[in-house]
């Protein structure tokens, strides 16, 4: 009895060490909807393409690019950047007219609230990380989702997000300012744009990683590359998804491009059911978009959610409408207390995460998560792996 409870134990300890000392194994993995094991730092870049023409500067084409990354354990305590940390190279004073044109943002009262756990130009950590691109939407910023981004640096990856010159906002370009045009010839312009600028990021990280700054030299995984994006960025991603065979995985929110020619890629759909700027028609598409796709496929669809719900907005003016705030609903024109930002970022933080860690970092863990549905008073998911 003695030796059969003794070789019972035995079995058992030996199966736990062998299910736990498998890579990617559920119970070791970060929980997705939290930030991850690293403190993440941030920096602004400027890139120049001179082999194109900037329709909006007559010059090379120029994007002012943001990149957070994982960065060293130092970086704990230290002071977080701020809101207007990002317009250190934006200075003039029309920047905050501008915001508060476009938007009705106060940039001096969105800077007081704003959180985020970045540290400005902290030192990167060592490790080699997969690198993620992510595209703003019409008219918006390269920090519109930081809180996103960030969240992906906190889980091991370099997040690069352009300004789309002469598609953001705003943006300055050898100090001169550069402002949106909202024409439909600008945003046609921006179409072809958009997938170029983004393969033109990955070629300057290539450069970066093999010693074109030290800071990135030897620290990006190029063999995994995934790209995400807002409305036009969601397009942008999925433009970039049919010419561009070194990303791997695209994750477009309220928003993604009828001109398909790739079906196979991983993909994760995250839709706004109550999406006004897009309308029902273009929100059914977004769920054909889905049923469409013949690789593995995921749709998270937020009942509650709208336009910005998957942005910053929630920070930068907490009234804005079209998911922040109140509203209407596009689907029966009843009034709508749209999703809280706490409530609508665990979701796209952790299906995301887990939807990168496992088609660009192998995390096979992730699989549950992916698979169930986290809130089902707010979400509706849908999963083809």
């Amino acid at each position: 009895m003695f030796r059969t409870k003794w070789a019972l134990s035995f079995f058992l300890a030996l199966c736990a060490l062998f299910v736990c000392a498998r890579p990617a194994c559920a119970a070791d993995l970060p929980d997705p909807e939290k930030p991850g094991p690293y403190p993440v730092g941030v920096t602004t870049m400027l890139f120049v393409d001179s082999s194109r023409t900037d329709a909006a500067t007559s010059g090379p084409r120029s994007l002012m690019t943001e990149i957070w990354y994982p960065a060293t354990d130092d970086t704990v305590g230290l002071p977080k950047n701020r809101l207007l940390d990002f317009f250190i190279k934006n200075k003039a004073p029309e920047f905050g007219v501008l915001l508060q044109m476009a938007f009705g943002v106060d940039i001096v009262q969105a800077d007081a609230r704003f959180q985020n756990m970045a540290v400005r130009d902290a030192r990167i950590r060592d490790g080699v990380f997969p690198l993620l691109l992510f595209s703003h939407g019409n008219g918006g910023l390269r920090m519109q989702n930081a809180f996103w981004c960030e969240h992906m640096a906190s889980h091991g990856y370099i997040v690069m997000s352009p300004d789309h010159t002469g598609n953001c906002v705003v943006t300055f370009i050898d100090g001169k300012m550069v402002i949106f045009n909202d024409t439909s010839d600008g945003r046609k312009q921006s179409s072809a744009d958009r997938p170029k600028d983004l393969s033109f990021l990955i070629d300057q990280m290539e450069r970066m990683n093999k010693g074109g700054d030290s800071r990135f030299l030897g620290r990006v995984d190029l063999e995994h590359i995934g790209a995400a994006g807002h409305s036009f960025g969601g397009f942008a991603c999925t433009w970039l998804a049919n010419q561009e065979p070194r990303v791997r995985a695209v994750a477009p929110m309220a928003g993604a491009a009828p001109e398909r020619t790739n079906y196979d890629l991983p993909v994760m759909l995250l839709i706004a059911a109550e999406d006004d700027t897009l309308g029902a028609e273009k929100v059914a598409y977004l769920r054909r978009y889905y049923d469409e796709s013949k690789g593995p496929h995921y749709s998270i669809e937020f009942k509650n959610a709208g336009h910005y719900s998957f942005t910053e907005m929630y920070q930068l003016k907490p009234d804005f409408g079209d998911g922040v705030g109140q509203g209407k609903r596009i689907t029966n024109g009843e009034p709508i207390t749209y999703i809280p930002m706490e409530t609508a970022r665990k979701p796209i933080n952790g299906y995301t995460t887990a939807f990168f860690g496992k088609y660009l970092k192998g995390l096979d863990g992730y699989d549950a998560y992916l698979a169930a549905n986290h809130n089902p008073d707010e979400l509706i998911t849908k999963a083809a792996p």
